[in-house]
């Protein structure tokens, strides 16, 4: 193995590790509004691909266009997810709001299935698909889409939660969601907007992601589960933790597969989630002994 062949390996890692990461920022939204861990939030990375693909193809529409409709349509089933299963059952234990985000990832997944149906979609990439040689070592601009994409989400997030009411709200209702209701913040109007972002995010990630991997129904369980993995990794509900925790776990998935087995790449993952829990439970820029 070679020092080009690393490097080659590494630069992988940070485009699958730029989606992990857009993931995962959306698990910490959710997160932090309302203490339950959304495992429906690769669903949404699935509909924005999804949409955006079968958009363009039917009726012809151009890139941006096809993306705005689905990032529009996946937050709208972000938000009926907050008010048709999560707000009815908001007193109910936490272990009962997983599985009801369990239950619409698999209700979301068959009906994607049935309108879509099981065959892939591609997706064009953005602006060419000639590789650009860093180093000695090649990356697709569509790679570069995702990493650019990761970092204007970040952004996005840190200016929303700095200087808008809205993000400041989520904020308090975050740090303490009674003392934030008794300031006059509505509780139930802040857990919407996090289903919104959140789904807004995974609709992005999956329309940048398409032009990789094409668009598919049931892509969203793994993308779903490696999210988790980046945001434990990173510290549940740390936002910053989230992109470390995706670019960290995009890398050492590559490194692994190429340098153990690539059979092993999705198993990795999960050895990696083991470590952190067993090494450092609050993961890489969690606080110890509390919740972030």
């Amino acid at each position: 193995m070679t020092a080009d062949q690393v490097w080659q390996f590494f630069l992988s890692g940070l485009t699958t590790g730029g989606t992990y990461a857009l993931i995962a920022l959306g698990f910490s939204l959710i997160y932090n509004a309302t203490g339950v861990i959304n495992f429906a939030q690769g669903e949404f990375v699935m509909l924005g691909g999804m949409i955006a693909a079968a958009s363009m193809a039917a009726w012809d529409l151009p890139l941006w266009l096809a993306a705005l409709i689905a990032i529009a349509i996946t937050t709208v089933v972000g938000l009926v997810l907050d008010r048709a299963a999560i707000r009815p059952a908001r007193y109910a234990p936490h272990v009962v709001l997983i599985i009801i985000t369990i239950g619409a990832s698999i209700f979301i997944r068959g009906t994607a299935s049935i309108i879509w149906g099981p065959d892939e979609r591609p997706v064009q990439a953005f602006s060419g698909e000639a590789p650009i040689v860093m180093l000695g070592a090649a990356i697709t601009p569509q790679s570069l889409w995702v990493l650019g994409a990761t970092l204007v989400s970040a952004v996005a997030m840190w200016l929303i939660f700095e200087y808008t009411v809205v993000g400041k709200a989520m904020r308090a209702c975050a740090i303490n969601a009674h003392a934030a209701q008794l300031c006059g913040i509505e509780l139930s109007r802040m857990v919407s907007w996090s289903f919104g972002l959140a789904a807004a995010i995974g609709a992005v990630a999956g329309i940048v992601l398409a032009p990789i991997t094409m668009a598919q129904y049931n892509i969203g369980t793994m993308l779903g589960l490696k999210g988790f993995v980046a945001a434990i990794i990173g510290g549940m509900g740390n936002s910053l933790g989230a992109i470390v925790g995706g670019l960290v776990l995009g890398v050492l998935e590559a490194l692994g597969a190429g340098l153990i087995s690539s059979q092993y790449k999705d198993a990795i993952a999960f050895i990696i989630l083991i470590i952190v829990l067993l090494v450092r439970p609050s993961g890489i820029l969690g606080r110890e002994g509390g919740e972030d």
